[in-house]
């Protein structure tokens, strides 16, 4: 089960060190002691240290972009079908709300993430599937003619951002440097602005096609592949995962692992059944970001699109407003880890849920009367949703044991999704009722 660790690095270093007279196989130990401190040191650099901070970030940014122009370009999406909208009870509603297309963008994301942290990691195969889904799912959008091919090409980005997430935050168990988590966490926030806003320039102010637009984008997984690749140096890790290796060394090299600036050396080996029962002690973790992004989905994708304060022709405008100072907000607080932390994630789970109250009666009556209003609240809400993620990522690089962060990081990734899944799926039947009631604007 887990471990927590002391926070005081003193106590920390006090871990005893195995004597050598009880390690079968001392050679090798001294070997992967050298392999250690030959990492560390290459690491440590402060030339490595700067290109690994700028690859997580572009890491980051590049993963969530794709998902976070598919958010933005919802609303375009559903109107390749032929049915896209219907005016019930006095409002201007899409027949499918948005939350539509937040179902293709996040279930196989969720599936992703449940499956690959019981398998090997094989961060270099997994990282060239993300890239390709990526260029997939750009092209499939772009030349849609029909709703369910562009749905198809949402899916393929919605692989793609589960993949590379539950990946890379599992590397980073890797890297003694746990800022890469506050980068990486940043650059997903850095994402969700880069991605609304160059959304709204290219078809609102450039006014570039769909097509050209999304073309365009493609720019995104060719960065990616050059900051892990090119810009990151990655710790060389030990492949002694030989069927061969006594499993006494095995446990061995686990002890060194803790004495040797507190990373791991080697990809977890551990079995299916060993991962299921480390499941448990992260609900932790799990269950509060699971309701942060359950709420903030919830708005997002159910309420957002039926608050209108302006004539029906810049409805779609307005949308796209809301979802950039949104994203503005998850920037903000997703690149906090490295000035304040939160270990009670439950009270943002708490402070969201107040913010669906509202949302949901502002839909209903529209007593705010103004979007600016709504825009800070909307603000606001990003503020909680960011600093959710980030904390929980930065609590678990602290509190659970070397030998167990690997599978850790990636398996926590699902309590995004699953709020995320719930969110759209309960997005779609609340949006139909409310299109049914009488505009608050008449």
């Amino acid at each position: 089960m887990y471990q927590a660790l002391p926070c005081d690095p003193k106590k920390a270093r006090a871990a005893p060190i195995p004597n050598s007279a009880s390690i079968p196989n001392s050679a090798s130990v001294a070997s992967t002691s050298v392999l250690v401190l030959s990492a560390s040191s290459r690491l440590s650099r402060p030339s490595s240290r700067y290109r690994n901070l700028i690859a997580y970030w572009i890491l980051g940014l590049c993963n969530n972009y794709g998902y976070v122009v598919m958010l933005s370009a919802a609303y375009g999406i559903l109107h390749k079908d032929e049915t896209k909208t219907e005016i019930e009870g006095n409002r201007h509603c899409n027949e499918l709300s948005t939350g539509a297309v937040l179902l293709a963008d996040i279930v196989p994301s969720l599936f992703i993430k449940f499956v690959s942290p019981f398998f090997p990691l094989f961060i270099h195969t997994r990282l060239a599937a993300v890239v390709m889904l990526n260029v997939s799912g750009f092209l499939l959008v772009a030349y849609a003619e029909q709703l369910w091919v562009a749905l198809s090409g949402v899916v393929c980005m919605s692989l793609a951002s589960g993949l590379g997430e539950v990946s890379l935050l599992a590397y980073t168990a890797f890297f003694k440097d746990k800022a890469v988590i506050t980068m990486w966490s940043s650059g997903t926030g850095g994402a969700g602005v880069l991605g609304s806003v160059s959304f709204l320039v290219l078809s609102e102010v450039l006014m570039l096609s769909s097509r050209d637009t999304l073309l365009v984008m493609n720019v995104a997984p060719f960065l990616m592949a050059v900051a892990f690749w090119v810009i990151l140096v990655r710790p060389r890790l030990d492949s002694s995962d030989d069927e061969e290796t006594p499993v006494t060394a095995q446990k061995e090299k686990a002890v060194i692992v803790k004495v040797h600036d507190d990373v791991p050396t080697q990809a977890t080996n551990a079995s299916f059944l060993d991962k299921l029962r480390d499941v448990p002690p992260l609900l932790k973790f799990i269950v509060p970001l699971t309701f942060v992004y359950f709420f903030e989905y919830f708005i997002n994708q159910g309420l957002f699109e039926l608050i209108h304060y302006n004539d029906q022709e810049s409805w779609p405008l307005q949308y796209k407003v809301f979802q950039s100072v949104y994203q503005v907000g998850v920037f903000l607080s997703r690149s906090s880890g490295s000035f304040f932390h939160i270990e009670k994630i439950w009270i943002l789970s708490v402070l969201q849920g107040v913010n669906v109250i509202y949302f949901m009666t502002e839909a209903i009556y529209g007593y705010s009367s103004s979007m600016y209003v709504v825009a800070a609240l909307v603000l606001w809400e990003g503020l909680l949703g960011g600093a959710a993620y980030v904390n929980t990522y930065f609590c678990i690089s602290k509190q659970i044991a070397p030998e167990k962060r690997e599978f850790s990081m990636a398996m926590s990734s699902v309590g995004d999704a699953v709020g995320i899944s719930a969110a759209g799926f309960v997005a779609m039947p609340v949006h139909n009722a409310l299109c049914r009631l009488p505009s608050p604007m008449l």
